[in-house]
């Protein structure tokens, strides 16, 4: 059975030598010794959270983070958190960027 994280988690484990582990609840994925994506079961088990490690794109995180606060969240070391379901899931359009941007800045550590 699909969920809303299954294309992330297909886009992420499609770069080039990413390993993906366990981390708490949440499944890991990598390049060397650094992570890249954490996504899984939401608090509670409700829905799904995904955090990536952004930079270039923190202030359009910061944006939605103020429109949005119950589903995105900023913290201080750049990676930024994001709350969605299967009903409302996260858009392509900002997860498929987001991932990238998460993967390059991992890979250029």
């Amino acid at each position: 059975m699909s969920d809303a994280t299954d294309p992330i988690r297909e886009a992420a484990a499609a770069f080039p030598d990413v390993e993906s582990g366990t981390a708490c609840n949440q499944t890991s994925f990598k390049v060397g010794k650094g992570k890249f994506l954490f996504i899984g079961p939401g608090a509670k088990g409700i829905g799904f959270k995904a955090m990536f490690k952004l930079d270039a794109s923190m202030d359009q995180a910061r944006k939605l983070e103020a429109e949005s606060p119950d589903r995105f969240g900023v913290g201080n070391t750049g990676w930024v958190s994001v709350r969605f379901s299967d009903e409302a899931p996260l858009a392509e359009n900002i997860w498929r960027p987001w991932l990238e941007e998460s993967h390059e800045l991992t890979v250029r550590k």
